[in-house]
C-alpha cells in the first residue's frame, strides 16, 4: 500500500488558478495509490486516445450515433487535435485555462473534451439542462476563459453573462462555427505534457446549502477510475459497445461513456436523449453490450415490457441511487443479466463500492472496489462494529478536493471521505444503504439540493415561505416535494403546476418539485428553525 501525502510535482499550467485554489494540504483525504503507478508527467487525454491507438490501431470504431454515424479512433484524434489547434492558435488558450463545455452527449462534445485536455486546459463540462442563473454561478466560481457550446444551447449561456467569456458554438453552419474553424487546422497537435497531479477537470456537485461545489480532479484520477472499478468489475473488452443515459457532465457519465470505453479500445453509442424506451431501442438496434443508467430506468424498461431488448447485454451498470433488490431480480428474471450496482460520488469521481457476477448480493451495494477502502464510522472517526449503522467513509486513489477548500472540512474528516450516506456493513464486507445523512435529495439518479429549490420557489411573488424535502415514490424511489405557504392576501388562486413551471424556468427542470402541498404554516422550533424532518 502506498499512501500519498499531498505534495505536488511541478505544474505545466501557465494559468495557476487551479493550483492556487486547491484546498489546504492538511484538509486533503489520505490517498492510497495502491498498485497504480503513473508517471509524473501524464496527460490523460493523450493516454486514453493516442495511447489506445498505439496499442490497438486508429481504424477501430470509437464514437457512434443513432443515425449510423461512426467516428474511428483516428478520426476522433484528428478532430480533437484540430480543435486544440483552434483553442491555442486562435483563441489564446494557455495551459491551466478553464474551458466551459456545454452540449448534449455527442461526438463533438467528446472531441471538445479531449481537445481541451490535450491543450493543457481544464474541462468544465456542464449539463445542457442548466439555466442562465446556474451557469452564471459556475462561471463565477471557476472563471472560464472560453466556452465551447452546442449551437442549440447558446441562449442560456449568453444570458448568464459570464465576465470575459468567449463563446464558440459547434453544430451550426456559419463560418465561425467550431467545426468550420477546426477544418482549417492541422490534424496533428503536440499535446501538453501536463503533470499527473495537474487538474484536468472541475466537476460540479449539488451542495446541501443550494450552492454547488466544484470538485477538482487530476489527470491521474481520470485514469484511476478506469484502472479500478472498470478494470476489476466492469472488465470491458475492445469489442464492447457502450451506451447509457447519464450526461457526460456527470462524472458517472464521463466514466461510463468516455473514459471506460476508450481505456479499453471499445466503442460508445452516444444518445442526446435517453428515456427508458429510447435506451431499450438503442440497445436492441445497435448491439449495445454495456449499459449504464439509473434503477428507475431499468424498472421502467421491465415494467413496460421492453426487457427482451436487453437480451444482448453483457454488462448492465446501475448507479446514481440505490438499486432495490426487487428491481435487480425483475431485470435478472426477465433477461438473465446480473445488474452491477454501485455507489460513487462526484467528489470521488466514480464508483468505489460495487460487486459483479456471482459476487452480487441483491439489496446490497457490494464491497469496496479493489484499490479503495470503505468503512462505517462514527463522527469521531471510530470504526463501528459490523451490523451497526453509521457514516460511510472511503479512501483510495481518488478523493475530495473542493475548489478553494469550499466546505472541505465537512466532506473530509480524519483523513476519510465522508460521503453523506448512512450504511451498514456485514461480516463479509458487504455494504447496505440505509439513508442520506444530509439534506440531499436523490431522485431518479440526480442529486438535488432542497434549499436550491426553495430559493427558486421563493422568487414567485405569491410564495411567502416553503420547505422542500424528499418524499417516497414507488417509481422514482424519492421525489422532490415542496410544502408551500402562499400569500394570504393574494387576489387569485395559484395552482401547483404554476409553481412547478416557475421553477423549471429558474433552475434545471429535473430539480422542479414533482409534488406540491399547500400549508397555512410550516413546523418550526421555538427559536423559529424549520423542522424538515417533520415534513419528511
Amino acid at each position: 500500500m502506498t499512501l500519498s501525502a499531498p505534495s505536488l510535482t511541478p505544474s505545466a499550467h501557465v494559468d495557476t488558478f487551479c493550483r492556487d485554489n486547491l484546498p489546504p494540504p492538511d484538509t486533503w483525504p489520505v490517498l492510497d495509490l495502491g498498485d497504480l503507478a503513473y508517471p509524473d508527467r501524464l496527460n490523460c487525454a493523450t493516454e486514453l486516445l493516442d495511447g489506445t491507438i498505439d496499442r490497438l490501431g486508429a481504424d477501430r470504431p470509437c464514437l457512434r450515433t443513432p443515425d449510423g454515424e461512426v467516428w474511428s479512433y483516428g478520426e476522433l484524434r484528428a478532430r480533437a487535435n484540430r480543435i486544440a489547434g483552434v483553442l491555442t492558435g486562435e483563441l489564446g488558450l494557455v495551459p491551466g485555462n478553464r474551458v466551459l463545455l456545454r452540449g448534449f452527449n455527442s461526438p463533438w462534445l467528446v472531441a471538445c473534451w479531449f481537445a481541451v485536455l490535450k491543450a493543457g486546459g481544464v474541462a468544465v463540462t456542464t449539463m445542457p439542462m442548466l439555466r442562465a442563473g446556474e451557469l452564471a454561478t459556475i462561471g463565477e466560481m471557476c472563471r472560464p476563459a472560453l466556452a465551447l457550446c452546442d449551437a442549440r444551447l447558446t441562449e442560456d449561456l449568453e444570458r448568464a453573462a459570464v465576465p470575459g467569456l468567449t463563446v464558440v458554438a459547434f453544430g451550426g453552419d456559419g463560418p465561425g462555427d467550431l467545426a468550420a474553424r477546426a477544418a482549417a487546422r492541422p490534424d496533428v497537435f503536440a499535446d501538453v505534457p501536463t503533470a499527473a497531479d495537474d487538474t484536468a477537470l472541475l466537476a460540479f456537485t449539488s451542495g446541501t446549502t443550494g450552492r454547488p461545489k466544484a470538485t477538482m480532479h487530476f489527470h491521474r484520477d481520470v485514469l484511476a477510475i478506469a484502472d479500478t472499478f472498470s478494470a476489476h468489475l466492469l472488465r470491458p473488452e475492445p469489442g464492447d459497445v457502450f451506451c447509457g443515459s447519464p450526461p457526460i457532465a456527470f462524472t458517472y457519465g464521463l466514466g461510463a461513456l468516455v473514459v471506460f470505453p476508450l481505456r479499453a479500445g471499445a466503442s460508445v453509442l452516444l444518445l442526446e436523449r435517453a428515456s427508458p424506451d429510447q435506451l431499450a431501442d438503442a440497445v436492441a438496434a445497435h448491439g449495445v453490450t454495456v449499459l449504464s443508467t439509473a434503477p428507475t430506468a431499468y424498472k421502467a424498461i421491465v415494467t413496460g415490457g421492453r426487457a427482451p431488448a436487453l437480451a444482448g447485454l453483457r454488462r448492465a451498470v446501475s448507479a446514481g441511487e440505490t438499486l432495490p433488490a426487487a428491481v435487480w431480480h425483475a431485470v435478472h428474471d426477465a433477461t438473465g443479466v446480473k445488474v452491477i450496482d454501485g455507489i460513487g460520488a462526484t467528489e470521488m469521481l466514480h464508483v468505489f463500492i460495487s460487486a459483479a457476477d456471482d459476487d452480487i448480493r441483491p439489496g446490497t451495494t457490494g464491497r469496496a472496489v479493489p484499490g479503495y477502502t470503505a468503512a462505517v464510522l462514527d463522527d469521531d472517526g471510530t470504526e463501528l462494529p459490523d451490523g451497526t449503522e453509521g457514516s460511510l467513509a472511503v479512501r483510495g486513489p481518488t478523493g475530495c478536493r473542493y475548489l478553494g477548500g469550499d466546505r472541505q472540512e465537512v466532506y473530509v474528516r480524519h483523513g476519510w471521505n465522508y460521503t453523506g450516506d448512512t450504511y451498514v456493513r456485514d461480516a463479509d464486507g458487504y455494504f447496505t444503504y440505509r439513508a442520506r445523512t444530509d439534506d440531499m435529495i436523490v431522485s431518479a439518479g440526480y442529486n438535488i439540493a432542497g434549499p436550491e429549490v426553495e430559493q427558486a420557489l421563493l422568487g414567485h411573488p405569491e410564495v411567502v415561505e416553503c420547505a422542500v424535502v424528499g418524499a417516497p415514490d414507488p417509481d422514482r424511489g424519492t421525489i422532490v416535494k415542496a410544502f408551500v405557504v402562499l400569500n394570504p392576501d393574494r387576489t387569485r388562486e395559484v395552482p401547483a403546476h404554476e409553481l412547478q413551471e416557475w421553477c423549471r424556468q429558474v433552475i434545471a427542470p429535473y430539480k422542479s418539485p414533482r409534488a406540491v402541498e399547500f400549508r397555512t404554516e410550516l413546523p418550526r422550533t421555538s427559536t423559529g428553525k424549520l423542522q424538515r424532518y417533520r415534513l419528511r
